[in-house]
């Protein structure tokens, strides 16, 4: 495993025109570059590119002889520039969009010396951000793999992100609260009345429900910066694949490599019927596109949640890599 390495990117300029002086973080996992396979790996929201081993946030997808098997690739993963990784942050975000965040990747991609990627896959915006890719280098990635995203801000995700950005700004509490109202995009009554019950905690003398919110809005409090969580929040109301470059059908058609769609049944933040208007779209202009539905109660989070059914819906990309580079 390896230490967090950096790339600095000085006077930057951002596709809204401002400069910026901007740093990626990234980590290796796996073989060494240029002797297997490369794999990129997105984080989602308060993720970061510790995507594998004891701390992984990923480690039940991704190890010696997991799915994505370190034996076999070289696993790379970015931080988002500004998530706070080793308190590093933006200040003023307001310029950056996620297709930014895609071209400094390239960037650092390009002098990382690494042309090709096997695979690129991520959740949620990390998700939105493996779209970006595509759309952004249609030759880079051979296979993409969104999960639990899309390829565009939906007005329900604006909505919520609209909120998010409220609370942050205005709460006397403001990670806290936010992370209490992200916990409801992210799970769904039925998922909550699986595990509560309406049940009370003994020691507490409150719902089993509130002291499960309040212990997120803690546990994050503690965990993650403000700053980064702002900018976080901003990137997911600026997904947009097709802004400035023409029609789904001309854009997403010139994406070389197999697409692997993975939906939630029940998400309510990335919806499912978004994600099967895309599938049906794509069906006419694309042959080599694959769409998995994990079925679940629990929502969005099920992409961290349903790891046998995920393992299943991956094993066919990262298996017998030898005959597929």
């Amino acid at each position: 495993m390896s230490q967090l390495a950096y790339i600095a990117f000085d006077d930057y300029t951002t596709l809204s025109g401002e400069q910026m002086n901007l740093k990626l973080s990234y980590k290796f996992f796996g073989l060494p570059l240029g002797s297997a396979p490369v794999v990129l790996v997105n984080h989602s929201l308060t993720g970061d590119a510790e995507v594998c081993g004891a701390h992984g946030w990923w480690s039940e997808m991704i190890g010696d002889g997991k799915v994505i098997d370190t034996q076999q690739f070289t696993i790379l993963a970015f931080n988002f520039p500004g998530n706070g990784a080793e308190n590093y942050v933006i200040e003023s975000y307001e310029g950056l969009i996620l297709r930014d965040v895609a071209f400094l990747i390239k960037q650092a991609l390009d002098h990382l010396n690494i042309q090709k990627l096997y695979a690129a896959v991520g959740g949620s915006i990390g998700g939105a951000l493996v779209w970006e890719l595509g759309a952004s280098f249609p030759d880079l990635i051979k296979h993409l793999i969104p999960i639990a995203c899309d390829w565009k801000t939906s007005d329900w995700v604006l909505a919520n992100t609209l909120l998010q950005d409220r609370i942050l700004h205005n709460s006397k509490n403001p990670l806290f609260d936010a992370r209490i109202h992200a916990m409801l995009c992210y799970r769904t009554p039925e998922s909550f009345k699986a595990r509560f019950g309406r049940s009370i905690h003994e020691e507490k003398g409150i719902f089993n429900m509130d002291s499960w919110l309040l212990y997120h809005g803690e546990k994050l409090q503690k965990r993650f910066l403000l700053q980064a969580y702002k900018l976080m929040n901003h990137l997911l109301r600026t997904i947009d694949i097709l802004q400035g470059r023409g029609s789904f059908e001309q854009v997403l058609s010139t994406i070389k490599g197999s697409i692997h769609l993975i939906s939630i049944d029940t998400d309510l933040f990335f919806t499912d019927g978004e994600n099967r208007e895309t599938y049906t779209a794509l069906m006419k202009h694309k042959t080599n596109l694959h769409y998995h539905t994990i079925t679940s109660i629990h929502g969005h989070d099920a992409f961290l949640i349903e790891y046998d059914q995920l393992e299943a819906m991956l094993s066919p990309i990262f298996s017998n890599v030898n005959t597929n580079k």
